[in-house]
C-alpha cells in the first residue's frame, strides 16, 4: 500500500475509480485484475504491485468508501439538530453529497452488500458488524437526541435498527433499476422515513 499512496492523488483516483466501476458492475469472483488494469491504463502486474493481491485491492477500497462517507459526515455533521429523523435525513443528505462526488462509490457498494463469493464474504460481514462502525452510527443518530418525541415505549435503537434494515432494502431495489436515478431514489427512501417518524413520534 505504501507505494500505491506514494502515487500522485490523481492517479491515485483514476485507479481507485476503475477498480470501483470493475467490481461495482460485475462483482469480485468476475472482475478481473486484467480488466482494472486496463480500465485504469496501467498494466496488470502494477496492480499487484500496489495491492499484492485482488482480494487485498477488494477489501482496501471497502475500507476506503466507509472512511470516505465517514470524514464526509465528521466534516459537516451538525450535533445541535436533537431531531432524531432530521438528524437521520442530514446523515443521508451528507452521504448523497458524497455519492455524487464520487459516483463509482454507490454500484461498489451496492454490490459489495449482496456479494456472496466466499473468499471476501466474511470480511464484508466484519467490515458491516465492525463495532467503531456501529459507534459511530449510534453517535450520528443516537445521542444528544430529543427522545421525548417518540410515543411511550417506542425505542430509537430499535427504530434505528429498522432505518438500517430499510436502507439495506433500498440499496437492493437501486441495484434492480435499469436507469437508476440516485435523488428521485432517495427522496422516495426519505419519504418512507417520513411516514415512519408520523407512525413513532407523539
Amino acid at each position: 500500500m505504501e507505494k500505491f499512496l506514494s502515487l500522485p492523488e490523481e492517479k491515485q483516483n483514476k485507479i481507485v475509480d476503475a477498480a470501483l466501476t470493475a467490481f461495482g458492475k460485475n462483482g469480485y469472483k468476475k472482475t478481473s485484475v486484467s480488466d482494472i488494469a486496463a480500465e485504469a491504463g496501467i498494466s496488470k502486474p502494477m496492480i499487484f504491485h500496489y495491492f499484492g493481491t485482488k482480494k487485498d485491492l477488494y477489501l482496501y477500497l471497502i475500507r476506503l468508501c466507509g472512511d470516505t462517507i465517514m470524514k464526509g459526515i465528521n466534516e459537516k455533521f451538525d450535533p445541535g439538530v436533537t431531531d432524531f429523523f432530521d438528524r437521520i435525513k442530514l446523515a443521508g443528505d451528507i452521504k448523497l453529497q458524497v455519492i455524487k462526488k464520487y459516483p463509482a462509490i454507490l454500484s461498489f457498494l451496492t454490490s459489495m452488500f449482496f456479494e456472496k463469493d466466499e473468499e471476501v464474504r466474511p470480511d464484508i460481514n466484519a467490515f458491516l458488524g465492525d463495532k467503531e462502525i456501529e459507534s459511530f452510527r449510534n453517535k450520528v443518530a443516537i445521542d444528544g437526541i430529543d427522545a421525548s418525541k417518540f410515543k411511550d415505549g417506542v425505542d430509537p435503537n430499535k427504530v434505528l435498527k429498522m432505518l438500517v434494515w430499510m436502507s439495506e432494502g433500498w440499496f437492493n431495489h437501486f441495484q434492480t433499476l435499469e436507469n437508476p436515478n440516485i435523488e428521485a431514489s432517495y427522496e422516495e427512501l426519505m419519504d418512507c422515513m417520513e411516514l415512519l417518524k408520523n407512525a413513532f413520534y407523539k
